[in-house]
């Protein structure tokens, strides 16, 4: 049955969307990140952003894994999350500076997570979606701010924070889908892999000993 199945390549080394795929019975064959320019072009709105990269990291990927000789039959998953108050995409911090901008810009006011997703068949064409959600923070108070950049939890996360953390305390409302926040939109993911022929079904088939 295992070989009938098409393998699939994670286009990403993020434990969290790993940890996403997981929760709905699905293991990649091969995890692959891809490196690409994040940089947003000139005029460049968010959504066109997440949607960009999420394609162009499926193809890096796909281009990469062929040339390494793997499952040239494969399906590729890539994702991206791009982080906006209004036009305004905010980066994937790095520094605490960064970090600490992002956060007072988002404190006390709402603002957009977009999601994209793509997966590319092995012949190359791509299937792709955007996700929006909406998420309103409460007012972050200086104390909030400095303990929350304290933690560590902001490093290399889009708009300096991590929904699935520490920061889940600061969402007053989430409009939308957590898991697109988190990384990686599962109802959308499983649509677009199931179009492909992906059986999204396979891993429900064999669950985990539980001894109860």
């Amino acid at each position: 049955m295992r070989a009938a199945r098409p393998e699939l390549i994670l286009a990403s080394a993020s434990p969290r969307r790993l940890a996403l795929l997981n929760q709905i019975g699905i293991e990649p064959d091969h995890l692959i990140p891809a490196h690409v320019d994040e940089t947003p072009e000139r005029g460049e709105l968010p959504r066109r952003l997440a949607q960009r990269l999420a394609h162009t990291k499926a193809v890096a990927v796909q281009k990469k894994a062929k040339q390494a000789g793997l499952a040239s039959g494969a399906i590729v998953l890539a994702a991206d999350t791009v982080v906006a108050v209004g036009r305004r995409i905010l980066p994937k911090a790095e520094t605490m500076d960064e970090a600490a901008d992002c956060l007072k810009l988002l404190s006390g006011r709402s603002h957009r997570v977009y999601t994209g997703v793509c997966v590319l068949s092995p012949g190359g064409h791509a299937h792709e979606r955007v996700v929006d959600t909406r998420i309103r923070f409460k007012r972050l108070s200086n104390k909030d701010i400095e303990a929350y950049l304290a933690s560590g939890e902001w490093n290399g996360k889009a708009g300096g924070y991590a929904i699935q953390g520490i920061a889940g305390a600061f969402a007053l409302k989430l409009s939308g889908s957590y898991s697109a926040v988190v990384g990686l939109p599962l109802y959308e993911t499983v649509s677009l892999l199931a179009g492909e022929g992906y059986p999204v079904q396979f891993g429900w088939l064999n669950p985990v000993a539980t001894g109860v």
